[in-house]
């Protein structure tokens, strides 16, 4: 099995060694068995130096980082290194700081009340491609869609709709369709999907590929959003 490196990057120590004990391999938690090395870093400079030295894979990462904030820190890594995955943990529920992140890159944002065992799941779903956020923002970012002043940080994050996408909210997706993409919304893999619809995983992928044509987006993040705010469950 591939291991995973993981990179925490958290300015208060605590926080950091209970995200590092979580994500040991130990025998009782089997969960955690995909992660490799665990590196840390209380800042975004550190941050930045780790990654330039080690393989990273996933970066956990705060927003109240006390040099440059995490929304900056997420762009600057995914613009160097597109293949990093950025996780947010934060106490930070604000809708802006929730749509930055995203636009930012993050492919899952989690808030700090995250149960540990939950959190190493969602890292092991990221780490397979998976898209994940806390249920919160779903309606945080349907709020943004609404909001004048967040409008068009909302738009950037989703495929812009055609003229059509109005009259036709459900994009002509199969029921099946809407059920694998509902399963894509909570952050399931297709593996889990498979599992969950009973379908082989090479019927996952082509409903998935099936979905991403017909919302007109590139990517399992973008058609999350985009099932969010076109209100189409």
């Amino acid at each position: 099995m591939t291991k995973t490196n993981i990179l925490i990057v958290e300015d208060h120590a605590l926080t950091r060694f209970g995200l590092k004990t979580a994500f040991s391999i130990m025998p009782e938690n089997k969960a955690a068995d995909y992660v490799g090395k665990i590196f840390e870093a209380p800042n975004a400079k550190k941050c930045f130096e780790i990654i330039e030295k080690e393989k990273i894979n996933v970066v956990i990462m705060d927003l109240g980082l006390p040099d440059i904030n995490g929304i900056e820190a997420t762009k600057i890594i995914k613009s160097k290194h597109p293949s990093v995955k950025v996780v947010v943990l934060s106490s930070h529920e604000k809708e802006e700081d929730v749509i930055k992140a995203i636009k930012a890159g993050a492919c899952a944002y989690c808030t700090k009340d995250v149960d540990q065992d939950k959190l190493v799941d969602i890292v092991a779903s990221v780490v397979k491609g998976a898209a994940w956020f806390d249920p919160k923002i779903a309606q945080y970012v349907l709020n943004a869609a609404a909001s004048p002043s967040e409008i068009k940080a909302a738009e950037e994050i989703v495929v812009e709709q055609k003229s059509e996408d109005s009259k036709n909210t459900d994009f002509n997706l199969t029921s099946r369709e809407k059920q694998v993409l509902k399963l894509i919304v909570d952050g399931q893999t297709n593996s889990e999907i498979s599992k969950n619809l009973d379908l082989s995983v090479n019927t996952v992928k082509a409903h998935v590929c099936n979905i991403l044509q017909k919302l007109s987006v590139n990517d399992r993040t973008q058609a999350a959003i985009k099932a969010i705010k076109c209100n189409i469950f």
